[in-house]
């Protein structure tokens, strides 16, 4: 009984107040008017009109960090970044410094981070928050700030549940980085054990307000609390350290050679890009706050742009667990004629594979119904672009969420096409009409589904399953190990909509310390618990 009355005084010492004032509301400042951002919309403008933007795909890791180091080293007047995760390692590190450094000369910095995971980070998110022209917002807080949530979870499972998966950076209104990618070392090719094949997209012009007007839905709701009202105290003493031990990881991380440690101008990187973007008009979409109620956005816009299709859809999304009207939809489409190729996950590029539970009897349904599939394999040619020099990891994972229409309607985004991400989690994403981008992805799909880096995922003979690649030809599905496969057979009985986005997830970074042995939380509206999986090093 002792124990329990601890437990209980400790987490009334931890706890969010119970009247949080509201936040007055804010929105994005205007487009900067000065700046190489501010430059390439405007010529953006005049050489295409109002409306259109400039793009560029994020296909190689290292070039989605570089990219994000140039937006942040280039604004000049405000910075928005919204993250599901961020992780508390050498490129999440690497990102925050930036962020600091931009506030520091000047730039107003907001950052909406996720709190699913921040476990014992409050210190840290209150310093950052105090730091001059940076504001820190936290979506969907817990009450109980430490561990062991359970009961919280229970009280409040239909709120707790919802998170925000949305993955975004905007600089000066003009430009935004969004697409599948979170913030750490998995998603720059800088995991020692493994990196995910991810894709963004870099976008210039009217696509940064559409963007913006996404950012300020979600920062002016309530479901989102200051970081100044978390139970932390800092001091002054407590900030200058805790920056001054950024700056030194970051200096030291043998992993960022590759990276200018030190903001830099970007103006030529920037000019030598212009000529390169392909050009478009874009629809951004996302899960809405609306009085304080989610109201989901994303279904009906994509459902439209692939059952307009007329010749061919090339879906490219990590993690599916697809159900009848899937099939059913598949089977009206190439009745008609239009080729349907999907790229996913195989269980070999799983490291905990719940969502491959759930998907594999999905498998020849999609198969028979006329889809040609494709799993992507851990060992994939593709490897040297997935990881970041100096690393080479043991092998990789697939995270991109993306598809193309008859190579000119392209969406990239965070939505994962599971029961999680169209009824629970908060998406977004953009929808770009664009001849010439939507060719650039159909030749990176066209690459990904290579026998060298992609099983087919096949019928033989006798309608029984095959994966075929370069190599061979084998009848079981292709797994790294016999753990993998045990794992797989077990995790069938936990319910599908456990199956959550991110199965190989470390610590995030705005926890102080970054544990060797991480956990992931896979959170079920099913069932009231929290199955708590211990994840290998990375």
């Amino acid at each position: 009984m002792l124990h329990v009355l601890v437990f209980l005084a400790l987490s009334a010492c931890s706890s969010l107040p119970k009247d949080i004032e509201s936040s007055p509301e804010q929105f994005a400042l205007s487009p900067a008017t000065t700046g190489p951002l501010a430059e390439i919309d405007s010529t953006i403008t005049q050489s295409h009109g109002s409306g259109v933007s400039g793009f560029w795909l994020l296909d190689k890791n290292a070039d989605a960090l570089t990219w994000r180091l140039a937006l942040i080293d280039q604004a000049t007047t405000s910075l928005d970044l919204m993250y599901y995760l961020w992780y508390a390692d050498d490129s999440g590190r690497l990102l925050l410094e930036r962020v600091i450094r931009a506030a520091e000369r000047g730039v107003k910095v907001r950052l909406l981070v996720d709190d699913l995971l921040l476990i014992g980070g409050d210190k840290t998110l209150v310093a950052l928050d105090q730091i001059p022209n940076i504001q820190l917002r936290v979506f969907n807080p817990w009450t109980n700030r430490k561990a062991g949530r359970g009961v919280e979870f229970i009280a409040r499972l239909n709120t707790l549940n919802s998170r925000m998966h949305k993955k975004l950076v905007i600089a000066d209104n003009h430009a935004a980085i969004l697409g599948g990618r979170n913030i750490g070392d998995h998603y720059f090719g800088l995991g020692k054990k493994y990196n995910f094949h991810d894709l963004d997209v870099l976008g210039f012009g009217e696509v940064a307000r559409q963007s913006s007007a996404v950012f300020d839905n979600f920062w002016n709701s309530n479901w989102v609390i200051p970081a100044h009202v978390l139970p932390a105290k800092v001091d002054q003493q407590f900030i200058n350290d805790r920056r001054e031990r950024i700056h030194r990881e970051v200096q030291a991380a043998a992993n960022l050679a590759g990276f200018p440690v030190e903001p830099r101008d970007w103006s030529d990187a920037l000019a030598e890009l212009v000529p390169k973007l392909h050009f478009g008009s874009s629809e951004v979409i996302f899960d809405k706050i609306i009085d304080g109620e989610l109201v989901r956005g994303m279904a009906d816009p994509l459902g439209r742009s692939l059952r307009a299709a007329s010749q061919e859809i090339l879906l490219m999304n990590a993690y599916i667990i697809p159900d009848q009207d899937f099939i059913d939809a598949i089977k009206e489409l190439t009745g008609r004629g239009v080729q349907i190729r999907i790229l996913t996950n195989s269980l070999a590029t799983y490291d905990i594979p719940i969502v491959n539970s759930h998907y594999k009897k999905w498998r020849k349904p999609i198969v028979v119904a006329g889809g040609e599939l494709f799993e992507m394999r851990h060992d994939a040619a593709i490897k040297s672009r997935v990881d970041t020099a100096p690393v080479h990891s043991k092998f990789i994972g697939f995270h991109s969420k993306a598809y193309v229409v008859d190579r000119r309607q392209v969406f990239i985004g965070s939505m994962n096409f599971d029961p999680r991400s169209a009824n629970i989690n908060t998406e977004m994403g953009v929808l770009i009409d664009s001849p010439s981008l939507g060719e650039a992805l159909a030749i990176l799909a066209a690459r990904d589904m290579a026998p060298d880096n992609a099983w087919q995922v096949m019928l033989d003979e006798r309608q029984k399953l095959i994966w075929v690649n370069s190599d061979e030809t084998v009848t079981k599905q292709p797994a790294r190990n016999a753990w993998q496969r045990f794992l797989d057979g077990l995790l069938r009985i936990v319910p599908k909509s456990q199956a959550q986005e991110n199965s190989m997830c470390p610590s995030p970074l705005i926890v102080a310390n970054h544990s060797e042995i991480q956990e992931c939380f896979v959170i079920s509206r099913n069932i009231p618990t929290i199955e708590r999986m211990a994840a290998p090093n990375s």
